[in-house]
């Protein structure tokens, strides 16, 4: 494990720019499928900034963004803070689970272990004019060079309902 990555503990694997797509569906919308980009840059302190960004097939239009960090706060646990422009912001820790030979950065790369991260929502706040959101919950996976997400969502009347999910490859 590079210094670099040292303090980031079983989170190492996560670093890079990732690039895939995903589809996601809803009781109160049309199914749809979308292009994305995910970066999680570090700079040697425990935590990695995250970064996501959507568009329409094509890029044809931008669809979501997400900004926030990723925290290795000790004890094979973690954080994930974000904050959306739409008005609402999430906090979730849990456990960071891992398998195989996974350790280090290199070896999660090298496709011998994975990594999951499926937190608990710890928080959700939004401001006046966002929309009724109350409940998210997301689940990480890193597995060499790919990393897929999944991500349920609880929204006005409708309760915890999957939304998300997508599959990218390690760009970087």
């Amino acid at each position: 494990m590079t210094d670099e990555n040292a303090a980031l503990g079983p989170l190492a694997g996560f670093a890079g720019r990732w690039a895939g797509g995903g589809e996601g569906h809803y009781p109160t919308i049309d199914d749809f499928t979308y292009e994305e980009e995910i970066e999680f840059s570090g700079d040697g302190r425990p935590f990695l900034t995250y970064l996501s960004c959507t568009w329409a097939p094509g890029r044809s239009r931008p669809m979501h963004t997400e900004t926030g960090f990723l925290r290795n706060v000790g004890g094979g646990e973690a954080e994930l803070l974000v904050t959306q422009p739409t008005g609402f912001t999430e906090i979730h820790r849990g456990a960071v689970e891992t398998s195989g030979a996974v350790g280090t950065a290199e070896v999660v790369q090298a496709g011998s272990g994975s990594v999951v991260f499926a937190p608990e929502q710890l928080h959700i706040a939004r401001t006046p004019g966002a929309k009724p959101v109350h409940g998210v919950r997301r689940r990480f996976t890193v597995d060499g060079d790919r990393l897929s997400y999944a991500l349920w969502m609880a929204h006005a009347d409708t309760p915890m309902t999957h939304h998300l999910s997508a599959v990218l490859r390690r760009r970087g």
